[in-house]
This record gives C-alpha cells, sequence and structure tokens, in this order.
C-alpha cells in the first residue's frame, strides 16, 4: 500500500478528534488528581493569574471529587507554590512572560476553600508545572497500588498537561478530564486536549469518568458474588 499525503494527514485528524485510548478505568487502580485549584488560579478577582473558566468548573469538579471519595478512590490535591526558596523551581521560568508581575502571594498557596478538601487528603506542593517533577508523588501513587490517575484542574495546557505527559511517560495509565480542567484563553482548551487525546492519555467528560467508574465496580461485585456462588 502506498500512503498518501491525504491518507496520513487524514489518520492524524481523525485521531485527534475522535481517537480514545484503549484501557479500562478501574476504581481500586485509579487516583484523582486535583491540579492547583488553589487561591490565585480559582478565587474571583484575587490575583492577576485568575483562571476565570477555572471557577466555572469547579462546581462540576468538587461533585467529580465527591463521586471518586464515594468509589474510595483517593483524591490528592497540588498547589503550585514557593518552595525551598525557589531554589527547586526551573530557572528560565524568571525569563518567561508568565512571570510579567510584581504580584506575591501573601502567605502559603492553599487550596481553595470552596473545593472542600478533607483534611485526610494529600496535598503536594511543587515548584514547576508537572506534578511529578521534585515531589512525592510517584512514590505515594505506588505505594496506593495505583496505575492510572485522573487528571483535573488548572491550566488544561500548562499543569494539567504537563502532569499528564510526566504519568504517561512513567508508565500509568492517563484519564484527563476534558470539562473538569480549565485554561486562561478557552480557546486553547480543545487544542490540549487534541494532543492528550492522539498521545497520552483517555480524554472524558467527567460524566462518562463517573459512568466507568461506576459500571467497573458493578462488574467487580457481580465477579466476586460469582466467585462466591
Amino acid at each position: 500500500m502506498t500512503y498518501t499525503e491525504e491518507w496520513v494527514t487524514e489518520r492524524a485528524r481523525s485521531a485527534y478528534e475522535h481517537g480514545r485510548a484503549s484501557f479500562d478505568l478501574r476504581p481500586e487502580r485509579a487516583a484523582l488528581l486535583v491540579i492547583d485549584m488553589q487561591d490565585e488560579f480559582v478565587r474571583p478577582g484575587w490575583s492577576p493569574y485568575w483562571v476565570p473558566a477555572a471557577t466555572r468548573m469547579a462546581p462540576r469538579l468538587c461533585q467529580l471529587v465527591e463521586e471518586c471519595r464515594a468509589a474510595s478512590v483517593p483524591v490528592i490535591w497540588t498547589i503550585f507554590d514557593d518552595t525551598h526558596l525557589g531554589l527547586d523551581r526551573p530557572y528560565a521560568l524568571r525569563f518567561l512572560p508568565h512571570a510579567d508581575t510584581d504580584w506575591r502571594r501573601p502567605g502559603p498557596a492553599e487550596v481553595w476553600a470552596s473545593m472542600g478538601r478533607q483534611p485526610d487528603e494529600a496535598v503536594i506542593r511543587k515548584p514547576s508545572y508537572g506534578a511529578f517533577y521534585d515531589t512525592p508523588l510517584d512514590t505515594m501513587l505506588r505505594n496506593l497500588g495505583r496505575d492510572t490517575v485522573i487528571v483535573t484542574g488548572t491550566l488544561t495546557n500548562y499543569c494539567c498537561g504537563t502532569t499528564a505527559r510526566q504519568a504517561y511517560e512513567r508508565g500509568y495509565k492517563v484519564v484527563f478530564g476534558s470539562d473538569v480542567t480549565a485554561t486562561d484563553d478557552e480557546s486553547r482548551q480543545e487544542p490540549e486536549l487534541a494532543v492528550l487525546r492522539k498521545g497520552f492519555a483517555l480524554v472524558l467528560p467527567a460524566e462518562k469518568i463517573t459512568n466507568r467508574l461506576a459500571a467497573a465496580a458493578s462488574a467487580s461485585e457481580d465477579e466476586e458474588r460469582a466467585n462466591v456462588l
């Protein structure tokens, strides 16, 4: 067969728009990562880094958090914070447009209170975009016996997308929440989802994530009953 330019282009376009990873989402193997839903990104008007789309999607994400708790899926929160006096942060960040403001946090960064984080849920304070960079996240997931991560939060195309790529590179199955992630320019949302969909993750809306978790739990219960009989 001769692969024409039209054929390979259409194949790529289909994967970007409609591709679906083929792995199962099992609650006993999954962990929910809530990336950087903190005051400076989600609390309206509080900082120049506010992400209005993240504030709008927060109630939907809170619902997914509750459903994951009910399914015994551990919830791990991350915060983009000033750690180790900034000495562990990538050096080049200071030269990029993202750092073009004099605004500084008045204190340690915190999860936005409206997200309802519970005291027994771990918080990782990270120095850069990806949640695996210089953090104990990989060790925590392995101690929990989890090989699948559900990535949610903000920013879609920075901290969430970087975390998804890092998880993929470490051998994790990655589920990426299409409507429980948000970015500061909403026109950038779908292009990032397209790349993740084609090459890194199973991209699903929150409702389908919940449905898959519930279906897997039901199938597991049916299997257990069959084994007893």
